[in-house]
């Protein structure tokens, strides 16, 4: 899945699935190249949701609070090892 950059100190990119409703979310360092940063995928998550994510003014704090304990996730992996299998 494709993520955008977003400026959020614990967050550096988030990606939306509109068709499978999985929100994928990259926690980790300021430096987005870090590979060490994990990569988490939230599922059923409604259009609206992400939407809301993308603009409110505090990603981490929305995630906090709108999505953390209401959806179901799973870790991916760190991001270093998610891209030695692309």
């Amino acid at each position: 899945m494709d993520r955008s950059p977003v400026d959020s100190s614990n967050i550096q990119s988030i990606g939306y699935d509109p068709a499978t409703q999985t929100l994928e979310i990259e926690f980790g360092k300021v430096d987005p190249d870090d590979p060490t940063n994990r990569v988490y995928q939230y599922r059923d998550v409604p259009p609206e949701v992400h939407e809301a994510l993308m603009s409110d003014p505090s990603h981490g704090h929305y995630l906090y609070e709108n999505i953390a304990f209401v959806f179901e996730y799973q870790l991916l992996g760190r991001r270093g090892d998610l891209e030695s299998d692309d």
